[in-house]
């Protein structure tokens, strides 16, 4: 009988006469362990001894985690950690079994709310979520002055900033649900800043106060678990500073993915296992999250269910859904998606729209775009997401109402009815300065770019005061700021007639942010298209000579003929149509690099017709024909860094 399989004796032989250096680090390694060893204490201000993953000062990287970076500020007596280009003060860090906390103040806050950085504060939602007791304080600067009362009565506080001889600023701010109630009146306003609290200082102290007090981060505790883990193994906790992967350094000179291994006959031969092995089976922990492993089609959605908390909206059951719609009653549309219907909060005070997606899209990529996206933002001309519901296959989203619904029924007479008033053009023109400031928004002032890929008179709503609001990020992409190319993106996206062209095919350029110029172009052409005389010119256009309508339009602006709209009154009202003509075919201009960016479309847009200039005809002379609605079957793609 044989005592051992011959596969199994080989393998101890090759165990016993091998050189046990095969799985020991080089004094690299060793240098790495004496480092985290006598660097283990992080002072910082009143932190006596800030822990891991936390690196800074004397700790170097390798000791820490690379996103857990901390400085020590001259000005204050608390480290000070940058999350998303912001800077936050630790005010306090706690740890637990299950939850690992920082209390967190913005820096450019700490001395009240005069001089902020004029962005909201948000999270990298990979690897920090808001806890529970945080909630949203909007404030308002550079508002005109006779919109004082009309803020007052809504229930706003204010407080004032300057003085001592110099300009004196009333700043307005409000929390959450007070917000919407103001609609139009807040694009008199120069700028509106989303920062997060305390929900127990809501109402008991001053805004100055409650931006001192902080608000609550939550970070995974596996990172506090693994280094306790390491550390009774005798290691000192690290990371690969290339990868960001969580490694235990140990004092024979090995850089294990999880614990030193023991001197025992048994430890040493689970130390040779793990060295042939660790790379397939034990690496476990990045910066990034533990890899689920779950059905790879499933992969998006776990890791989404696993993280939601991260983003700062409300989960809801099923159930609350068909209490708050009454059981889907009044059905408000239908896109490629999903059905919307009406709703009201449980609370009973705020109107809703319900977005039911769906079950039959596939592993749920555009669920997770448009919450993963949208979740981030907060904008006068983006539509505001409420929350969310994963139940299963049961997915929707919960929007704030917009009682006008889409642009595409003002605009276009094949769905405009009796009810839709006709929209005036000076109204035209705000509605293009809306949708281009929220446009800009999501290029430049979100601190992740979002790339919409589908921006449509569809997917764009008009509330009771006519303000724009961009919604639908199902095709979403997001993008660091730093990097403004996607280098690799499988397949076209978007709806047929406002696809940019390097989105079919990469020989007109790299996909980015200008795609989204090249829908906008074209959907302002159709804006103007949707007055009757120039409907009535691309209809003719197109049945008798096949030809491309910003061809016609083109043509006509060459040659100064008149292409004023029947009804036309003024100069002014003709300059605004001329105006948003020259800046579409800007913005539709075949290569990328020609097109405007959104902030120069809003300096267009407001500055005079004078100015501009008819763009060269570099416009493709038929449209990008696809099938409607395309989309990625494969929603990874990776980014390359070019300049803006």
């Amino acid at each position: 009988m044989e005592l051992l399989p011959k596969s199994l004796a080989i393998t101890i032989f090759i165990f016993l006469t091998i050189r046990f250096s095969y799985c020991e680090g080089d004094n690299s390694e060793q240098y790495y362990f004496t480092i985290c060893s006598t660097n283990k204490q992080l002072s910082c201000g009143d932190f006596k001894n800030l822990p891991y993953p936390f690196w800074g000062e004397s700790r170097p990287e390798f000791c820490g985690l690379r996103d857990f970076k901390i400085h020590c500020g001259d000005n204050y007596h608390h480290p000070v950690i940058q999350i998303n280009g912001l800077d936050y003060l630790i005010l306090n860090v706690s740890q637990s079994n299950d939850t690992d906390s920082m209390t967190l103040a913005r820096s450019d806050l700490w001395d009240g709310p005069c001089s902020p950085k004029y962005v909201n504060t948000t999270l990298d939602h990979n690897l920090f979520r808001f806890a529970p007791t945080v909630g949203n304080l909007t404030l308002i600067y550079k508002c005109q002055k006779q919109l004082h009362q009309e803020f007052v009565s809504h229930g706003y506080s204010n407080f004032t900033c300057g003085g001592d001889g110099g300009n004196v600023e009333t700043v307005y701010y409000a929390n959450d649900s007070l917000v919407s109630n103001l609609g139009g009146s807040l694009r008199a306003c120069g700028n509106v800043i989303r920062v997060s609290i305390s929900k127990s200082t809501t109402g008991l102290v001053g805004v100055k106060e409650a931006l001192k007090e902080g608000f609550d981060v939550e970070y995974d505790h596996r990172f506090r678990m693994a280094c306790g883990a390491c550390e009774r193994s005798g290691g000192k906790c690290g990371s690969n500073v290339t990868t960001s992967r969580f490694l235990c350094f140990c004092r024979a000179g090995s850089a294990e993915d999880s614990v030193c291994p023991s001197h025992s006959g048994i430890g040493l031969f689970s130390a040779f296992v793990i060295c042939c092995f660790k790379n397939k089976v034990l690496a476990l922990m990045s910066t990034k999250f533990w890899a689920n492993l779950t059905d790879k089609n499933d992969q998006g959605l776990e890791d989404f269910i696993r993280s939601y908390a991260y983003l700062n909206v409300q989960r809801y059951a099923f159930s609350d859904l068909k209490k708050m719609t009454k059981s889907f009653k009044e059905k408000l549309g239908q896109g490629g998606y999903g059905e919307v219907y009406k709703g009201k909060l449980l609370d009973g005070e705020r109107l809703v729209a319900v977005k039911v997606l769906n079950a039959s899209k596939g592993n749920g990529e555009d669920f997770i775009n448009e919450v993963a996206s949208i979740s981030r933002t907060s904008h006068i001309n983006i539509v505001t997401l409420l929350g969310f519901c994963l139940e299963g296959s049961k997915r929707a989203l919960v929007f704030e109402f917009v009682s006008n619904g889409s642009l595409e029924k003002f605009i276009q007479n094949d769905n405009r009815s009796e009810t839709t008033p006709s929209l005036e053009w000076h109204e035209l023109l705000q509605i293009g300065i809306g949708i281009a400031r929220g446009l800009e928004y999501l290029h430049r002032g979100c601190n992740t770019r979002i790339l919409h890929f589908d921006i449509k008179p569809h997917n764009i709503l008009l509330d009771e005061d006519l303000c724009p609001k961009i919604t639908d990020f199902g095709l979403a992409k997001l993008c660091p700021r730093k990097e403004s190319i996607i280098s690799t993106l499988d397949g076209a996206r978007g709806t047929i007639g406002y696809i940019a062209p390097e989105v079919c095919s990469r020989n007109f350029g790299g996909v980015s942010h200008k795609s989204d110029v090249y829908s906008y172009g074209m959907m302002i052409l159709e804006m103007v298209g949707g007055i009757k005389s120039i409907r009535e010119a691309e209809t003719e256009c197109t049945q008798k000579s096949g030809g491309y309508f910003p061809d016609y339009i083109y043509k006509h602006l060459e040659a100064d003929s008149n292409l004023t709209p029947r009804g036309v009154e003024t100069d002014e009202e003709n300059e605004i149509a001329r105006k948003m003509i020259i800046v579409g075919l800007w913005c539709i201009q075949t290569m990328p690099s020609d097109r405007p960016s959104m902030t120069k479309v809003i300096e267009m847009l407001e500055g005079s017709l004078e100015t501009l200039h008819i763009p060269p005809k570099s416009f493709m002379s038929t449209p990008i024909t696809s099938s409607p609605e395309l989309q990625l079957t494969n929603s990874s793609f990776s980014s390359s860094a070019v300049s803006n």
